[in-house]
This record gives C-alpha cells, sequence and structure tokens, in this order.
C-alpha cells in the first residue's frame, strides 16, 4: 500500500482508511488504501492482480466486465468470485461504467442505481453525494483518478487513458462534482495506479493531442527515437486538474507495466484483465459498513 506522495497531507490516515488497511492486513491482500487528505467518512480503494481466483494470464484478481457467451464458465465464474470477494470490502456492490475513453460522466442517485446496476452507464467517470453508492473505473494502464470534496458530501471516479484525458474527461469530472456542490478549489484528487513514464511510449499523434490545447504540455514527453516520446501520464493529468482548478493532487509514482507481479498491464500483456479503483461516502455509523 505504498504510492509517490506530493503533500506531507499523503502520510495522513483516516478512520475509513484505517479500517480498510487492516482488513487487507489481516487478509494478506496488497490493495492499495489511497494515502490522501479526504475526510474520515470517505473511501478509497484499488485492487490490484493479487487475491482472486482467474487463471492464466488474468490470474488471480481479474475484475473485467463480463463477457457473455465469449467467457468459458470456469473464467465466468471464477469472475463473479473475484467481484463477490471486493463487493465483501464494501458498503455496497460498485457501480460499473461500460467505459469508452470518452468524457461522459454518469451522475448516481439513489433513484437510479438499480438501473445502472443492471445496464452500466456508457461513460468513462462517475459521480454521486448519496453515501453507501460506490462509484468505480476499470484500468490496465491508463490511469484512475479519484475525487473528493474537503466537506465529504461529494465524491467521484474517472478513467483516464490517453484519449479521454486529452479530450476532457478530468475536467468533466471536476464539472459534475461542481453541479453537485463541489467547488474545484475544495477538491482533492488521488492518482491510482497507471503506466509510468519510462513505460509510455508514444507517437506524434498523443503529442500533439495535448499540445492543440496546452502547448506548454509538451514538457510531459521525453524524446524517445524517431518520432517517438515517452509520455508521463501523471504529469499530464496534474496539468489537467490544475486547469480545471483542482491543486491539492496526491498519489502516482506507481508503473503497471513494470510491476509486473502487482498490476495488470493491457500494453504488457494484450490481455483484458482489468484492476479496480473504488471511491464512496460511507454511510452511517449505525448501518455497519465501511
Amino acid at each position: 500500500m505504498t504510492g509517490a506522495s506530493t503533500t506531507a497531507q499523503d502520510a495522513t490516515v483516516m478512520p475509513v482508511a484505517m479500517a480498510l488497511a487492516a482488513r487487507l492486513a489481516t487478509a494478506r491482500l496488497d490493495w492499495i488504501v489511497p494515502a490522501w487528505p479526504a475526510p474520515p467518512h470517505v473511501g478509497g480503494l484499488s485492487t490490484t492482480r493479487t487475491g482472486g481466483m482467474s487463471t492464466g494470464a488474468a490470474a488471480t484478481m481479474d475484475l473485467r466486465l463480463a463477457t457473455g457467451a465469449r467467457m468459458p464458465a470456469e473464467a465466468a465464474a471464477a469472475l463473479a468470485q473475484n467481484r463477490r470477494r471486493l463487493d465483501a470490502l464494501l458498503p455496497s456492490p460498485p457501480v460499473w461504467l461500460s467505459q469508452v475513453h470518452g468524457t461522459g460522466v454518469a451522475v448516481l442517485d439513489a433513484g437510479g442505481i438499480a438501473a445502472a446496476r443492471a445496464a452500466p452507464p456508457i461513460a468513462d467517470a462517475a459521480v454521486t453525494r448519496e453515501r453507501g453508492i460506490v462509484c468505480a473505473v476499470l484500468t490496465a494502464d491508463c490511469l484512475p483518478v479519484l475525487f473528493a470534496n474537503r466537506a465529504g458530501t461529494v465524491v467521484g471516479a474517472a478513467h483516464a487513458g490517453w484519449r479521454g484525458l486529452a479530450a476532457g474527461v478530468l475536467e468533466a469530472t471536476v464539472a459534475a462534482l461542481a453541479a453537485l456542490g463541489a467547488k474545484p478549489r475544495d477538491l482533492v484528487a488521488w492518482l491510482g495506479p497507471a503506466i509510468g513514464p519510462g513505460a509510455f511510449e508514444v507517437e506524434r499523434d498523443v503529442r500533439d493531442a495535448f499540445a492543440a490545447s496546452d502547448p506548454e504540455s509538451i514538457r510531459c514527453f521525453a524524446p524517445s527515437g524517431e518520432g517517438k516520446w515517452l509520455a508521463d501520464l501523471y504529469a499530464l493529468a496534474r496539468r489537467r486538474l490544475a486547469t480545471a482548478g483542482v491543486h491539492d493532487v496526491c498519489g502516482g509514482g506507481f508503473c503497471t507495466v513494470a510491476e509486473a507481479t502487482r498490476f495488470y498491464s493491457y500494453r504488457r500483456a494484450r490481455d483484458a484483465a482489468r484492476m479496480a479503483t473504488l471511491v464512496w461516502l460511507a454511510p452511517g455509523a449505525t448501518e455497519g459498513r465501511i
């Protein structure tokens, strides 16, 4: 449960985080509890590739969206068991998204939760102000970003691959949180496991996509051979968040490609296995769930 820190407050451990960390330690899981200055009743979690039942290239904690008839029965059963293991640590089953590398944001409320669970919203981010609803994104190189406001009234999660990041998915998430009453300057964000700057080799189209709206973003690209650059997804995200008014940003420092035993990586394995990054407002103490 480690990651690079950008503020001294990163080391602060909040009550929900303490409860999660204790349960993970008991289960001997290396899943990540974000170290960020979120309020005490905000929960956050990133899974790794350990702790599940999947086999083969997806071993063991694969959480991809089920693919129906295309998935062998044994693999589907393992996936279902993996999700049950994750659910046991959460106040309610996560609301999964049908992610398309876009900028859509699903606003989750109690009235629409059943429909959202039955048919995952087509979106790359989710926000809520309802206690007990779990926002979730799936990744395997793309950047997961969690949000909470300091008052602890809203949370959100975003899936930021380079396409979504360049198109404005983080800005769209901040705007959705603002519509729920959270001013950008009052938000804190956490950057979860993603492909690191030493592994994310891209071509000119990626560099140009960012430079088109932010010429200074070329500082986040290091030359890597003819017509290629190494892109720093974490630095690009921080620039986007700063532009959107979010300056308290923690996390980063992971590399899903390099840390092969801990994280799934599509670039490394070309497999559909996915990890989850989740955030929620914990229910009241009388409800008895983290």
